[in-house]
């Protein structure tokens, strides 16, 4: 089972990037092309059937297994990045964090208005990029068709944060 091994494979890092925080690494799976293979096998299983125009992976770790899942389903791929890093005209979205603000922003022609979107990260946490990076695809025009995850802090419950975009979404790892 996918879950399994990646629970094998996912490191923790106490105490990043600030005391009190478990972070949890996935560039352990990066060194195995056989189990990033299985992941995007995985993801692509569990969005059978789903409308998807088009993969948006969030900054950075949201690009790695984001654009392998698009590549693999032949859809295009968008970047969402931090403010100031795409080189084209940009829409923009701010969130909260807990100790001030980030934004986020991607292309204005990133797709057609109207299409169906999945946004890939690496991990669901509190969400808050996520809900942002949402928010850019609605500004577009487009449908949030889903969300994919490697890892879902669930205790974190943020999963609720999503539902106002879709329903759909799929996670490899939960951690409860």
């Amino acid at each position: 089972m996918i879950e399994q091994r990646l629970m094998e494979v996912i490191r923790d890092i106490e105490d990043f990037p600030k005391p009190g925080i478990v972070f949890k690494d996935i560039t352990p799976i990066l060194k195995d092309a056989s189990l990033c293979n299985e992941v995007v096998d995985a993801f692509a299983l569990e969005l059978q059937g789903l409308h998807i125009d088009a993969i948006a992976g969030i900054e950075s770790r949201g690009f790695l297994f984001g654009l392998m899942l698009a590549n693999k389903l032949n859809l295009p791929f968008i970047p969402i990045r931090k403010q100031g890093k795409l080189p084209y005209r940009t829409i923009s979205e701010s969130y909260a964090l807990e100790y001030g603000q980030a934004t986020i922003e991607i292309h204005e022609d990133a797709f057609e208005s109207g299409q169906h979107i999945l946004i890939h990260d690496d991990l669901l946490a509190t969400g808050g990029t996520v809900v942002a990076a949402s928010k850019l695809i609605e500004k577009l025009g487009g449908r949030v068709a889903g969300f994919s995850f490697v890892i879902t802090l669930d205790f974190l419950q943020s999963r609720g944060r999503l539902t106002r975009f879709s329903d759909n979404i799929v996670s490899l790892v939960s951690y409860v």
